[in-house]
C-alpha cells in the first residue's frame, strides 16, 4: 500500500475506530475517564508517528499496540491508588431494558472474571475477543513473540474456564460437573 494510502487508512481508522479503541482501553483499565484519556493519548501518538505506520496488514495491530501502550502507561502511572475492580461503569450503551435484564448476569460474570485475570492475560483476552485481533496481530500489539501471545491466551482461557461465576453460567442448575 503506498504511504499516502496508509496515512489515509490511519485517518479513517482514527475517525471510525474510536468506539473499538475505547472499549479495548476500558476493558484493560476498568475506568471510564482513564480509558478516554488513554485513547486520546493513543490517537495523538498514532497521528504524531503516522510516518512509522507499517504497510498493509500491519496497520491494525500497530494501532492496537499504541492503544495498549497508552493503557499500560496509565496503569504504571496510577499504581495501587485505586482499585479497578470497584469501578462499575460500563463503556457503551446496549440494547433495551428487557435484553439487558437477561444479559446482565452474564455480563457481570464476564466482567468479574476479567477482573480476576492478571493484566498481561486480560490484555490478550480483550484484544482477541473484544477487538477481534488474530494471535499474530496480538503478538504485534503486545510486542511479544507469537508463541507468547498464544501461551497467554491459553493461560487466560484455562483461568476463565475454571472461574466459578462463568462455570455457573454454562452449568444448568442442579447439574453436577465432573
Amino acid at each position: 500500500m503506498p504511504r499516502q494510502e496508509t496515512r489515509d487508512h490511519l485517518e479513517t481508522w482514527l475517525d471510525e475506530g474510536y468506539a473499538s479503541a475505547y472499549r479495548t482501553a476500558y476493558l484493560i483499565l476498568r475506568h471510564r475517564a482513564d480509558a478516554e484519556d488513554a485513547v486520546q493519548e493513543a490517537f495523538l501518538r498514532a497521528w504524531r508517528f503516522r510516518g512509522a505506520v507499517p504497510e498493509g496488514d500491519g496497520i491494525r495491530p500497530w494501532l492496537y499496540r499504541v492503544v495498549v501502550n497508552a493503557c499500560l502507561s496509565k496503569l504504571r502511572a496510577e499504581g495501587p491508588r485505586r482499585s479497578r475492580a470497584a469501578t462499575m461503569d460500563r463503556p457503551w450503551s446496549g440494547p433495551g431494558p428487557d435484553a439487558l435484564a437477561v444479559a446482565g448476569e452474564a455480563t457481570a460474570a464476564v466482567f468479574a472474571a476479567l477482573d480476576t485475570l492478571p493484566e498481561h492475560l486480560r490484555i490478550v483476552v480483550v484484544l482477541r475477543y473484544y477487538a477481534g485481533l488474530s494471535e499474530r496481530e496480538i503478538s504485534t500489539a503486545i510486542h511479544r513473540r507469537p508463541g507468547t501471545a498464544k501461551s497467554r491466551l491459553h493461560d487466560a482461557r484455562v483461568r476463565l474456564g475454571s472461574d466459578p461465576g462463568l462455570t455457573a453460567l454454562v452449568t444448568p442448575e442442579g447439574a453436577t460437573t465432573s
